[in-house]
């Protein structure tokens, strides 16, 4: 087992953001960016996935063969989720962790009633996914996530490694300059599993209780906590 050879911290961090910015190639500023991860942090670096494709699991895979993906199982996701996280872990040199949250589904309905997600849904995504992936990345000096600035206006800041305070640990947005179309090109090129729910117009999936497709020319996270004014579930806030 290897350990992060680099205390981490902001300094460490905006460093790091201000060299790779400089690349101006998509998928080399990726790989740069989860190489120098692996590198730097060794075991104590782990990526997250939402399964709605494998697009940030195959990068990571190349760059840090092994690596750890921790995947947030949160009792209300799709069929199709669980399938695309079965089928990405059977193919791919990495290592799918699911996590789950304090209480099933049913232990949280009887303590706080049914539907939660309706009615209070930032306590639920709290309990289901905010604390479970604090849980899991306990002890751990990096993670990374596949957020791209082009997603929505609340992502449009996104940094390629960043500090979060929250956390207290470096975290990566390896893909944050990449575009739809630089996603797609990628995708093609490496056959890189992909939900079949985004075939049905599902542009961003999460949950299926606070999951719509979008229409066309809809923000690509539209579709999420849609009526409510949500966006984002607190995990990249």
């Amino acid at each position: 087992m290897t350990v992060a050879l680099t205390q981490p911290g902001p300094e460490l961090a905006a460093e790091a953001d201000a060299r790779f910015s400089g690349i101006a190639e998509p998928v080399e500023q990726a790989l740069a960016v989860l190489t120098w991860a692996g590198q730097t942090f060794g075991d104590s670096f782990a990526i997250t996935s939402s399964m709605a494709d494998g697009l940030l699991a195959h990068l990571a895979g190349r760059a840090v063969p092994g690596v750890r993906v921790v995947f947030l199982d949160t009792g209300y996701h799709f069929a199709e989720t669980i399938g695309t996280r079965d089928w990405i872990a059977s193919v791919m040199p990495i290592q799918v962790q699911s996590v789950l949250p304090a209480q099933t589904v049913a232990e949280q309905d009887a303590e706080y009633g049914p539907r939660l997600h309706d009615r209070e849904p930032d306590r639920c995504c709290d309990l289901r996914k905010v604390q479970p992936l604090a849980r899991a990345l306990a002890g751990l000096s990096a993670w990374g996530s596949g957020v791209r600035r082009d997603e929505s206006p609340t992502r449009a800041g996104t940094r390629l490694v960043d500090w979060d305070a929250k956390l207290g640990m470096v975290k990566v947005n390896p893909m944050a300059a990449w575009t739809q179309d630089d996603v797609d090109r990628y995708t093609a090129e490496h056959q890189v599993p992909v939900n079949p729910l985004a075939e049905i117009g599902y542009a961003s999936i999460g949950c299926a209780p606070c999951t719509r497709p979008v229409a066309p020319g809809e923000d690509p996270r539209a579709g999420r906590w849609a009526g409510n004014g949500k966006t984002e579930c607190g995990l990249h806030t």
